[in-house]
């Protein structure tokens, strides 16, 4: 007889997202005149830059051409020219990362659930609380024990490590999705130094890197002094170029990364992460990595940055918003995500029905991103600034 994976059957059945889509689809059944302005999912809606684009169908045309034909990538971890940019990309703001160091995927999702792979299913795993699902469910399906640590509005939704909890594999995610909050260089370092005392790893998700404006706000955990030695950072371009359908990201995992196995032997995460990586993925295609080359040029820097700051003006109006109704939230600055608290005491999902059935708004209930997410909401600023600017003008005509 077949046995499955049981650690499936304790998880909550439907992805929080799943859950959403079902609502909008019944209500846009019972009133199909009614108009959505969606700002809950983290998609974007600029469109690619055009050295992107360019890039994109130059490589295209050479895949075209016998004599510049490309198959497998021969290492599988990315090629040397978008690895090369990368690193010279970290070293632009100070991190210390090198291109060998670097493998290309497919987005941080996907490396952020699949890099448990290369852990042992007994590792006691810290996420900060609320987070992102993809760090507490992909843990839940290996049947690992996951703890929680409180981020809450006394911390300002930036937990810190707590001496008395042991962790060995702990997630960070700064800018912080679902919060808005972004860790200052200060309460890094003491995340490193717990992690380095705990002989830890810290998953470090910088996926919205690129809208730090804050000169006290790393750019990298590579900034700070000691991360080779306990961390591992992914980060991708969807966000910061538009790159939710063309589907690119990067891991970093340096070279000092060592742990040691059962036996005492010291192991290389690289090395292990490579061999899982070399079984079960054949690697981004080579059009897409010219396409994620174009990203980092001058021109490409300068191309993005126009979307970026499209999406902090779309921050702005709803931060503006919502100081002038006097409602308490986190991000917004140096993130495109806002969470803030629903207003006369109402639950995540009270008020996301609220906002649905009187405004025809859509956000992301906080209680989606575990327990401190009750009572809180998240809206994004992916959208258009007219679309925005209409939920704002909404929003205000029923506070």
């Amino acid at each position: 007889m077949v046995r499955i994976n049981e650690s499936f059957l304790s998880m909550k059945k439907n992805y929080l997202f799943i859950d959403i889509a079902k609502r909008l689809a019944a209500y846009r059944q019972t009133h199909p005149d009614k108009e959505l302005i969606r700002m809950g999912i983290g998609d974007v809606t600029r469109p690619l830059a055009p050295v992107v684009v360019e890039a994109m169908k130059k490589a295209a045309d050479e895949m075209g051409r016998a004599e510049t034909f490309r198959g497998y990538e021969d290492s599988g971890t990315g090629y040397d020219f978008l690895k090369n940019a990368i690193a010279e990309y970290y070293r632009s703001f100070g991190a210390d990362v090198k291109a060998d160091e670097i493998r290309i995927n497919d987005g941080a999702k996907a490396d952020c659930g699949n890099i448990t792979d290369i852990f042992g299913n007994g590792n006691t795993v810290l996420v900060t609380d609320p987070a992102y699902p993809v760090y507490v469910d992909t843990n839940l399906m290996c049947g690992r024990e996951v703890t929680y640590i409180d981020s809450n509005e006394g911390n300002g939704f930036a937990a810190m490590p707590d001496k008395s909890i042991h962790a060995d594999i702990i997630y960070l995610c700064s800018p912080n999705n679902p919060t808005g909050s972004a860790y200052t260089r200060e309460q890094l370092e003491e995340w490193v130094a717990y992690a380095i005392e705990n002989e830890a790893v810290i998953i470090y998700d910088s996926a919205y890197e690129a809208f730090i404006s804050d000169e006290d706000i790393p750019r990298s955990i590579f900034c700070i002094k000691g991360a080779r030695k306990c961390a591992i950072e992914m980060c991708s371009l969807s966000k910061t170029a538009g790159f939710t359908g063309t589907r690119c990201g990067y891991t970093v995992i340096p070279d000092e990364l060592i742990v040691r196995a059962s036996d005492g032997s010291e192991v290389c995460l690289a090395d292990l992460w490579a061999r899982r990586q070399g079984s079960k993925f054949n690697g981004v295609s080579y059009p897409v990595q010219r396409a994620a080359e174009a990203v980092f040029t001058p021109t490409g820097q300068a191309q993005i940055k126009e979307n970026i700051e499209y999406y902090k003006e779309n921050a702005r109006i709803i931060a503006d918003t919502l100081d002038s109704l006097g409602i308490s939230y986190t991000g917004g600055k140096n993130s495109p995500y806002i969470w803030m608290k629903c207003p006369k005491g109402m639950g995540g999902w009270e008020y996301f029905d609220y906002l649905l059935n009187n405004i025809q708004v859509v956000g992301t209930p906080g209680e989606g991103f575990g327990r401190n997410g009750a009572g809180y909401f998240r809206l994004t600023a992916f959208s258009t600034h007219e679309k925005t600017a209409e939920a704002m003008r909404r929003l205000r005509s029923i506070s």
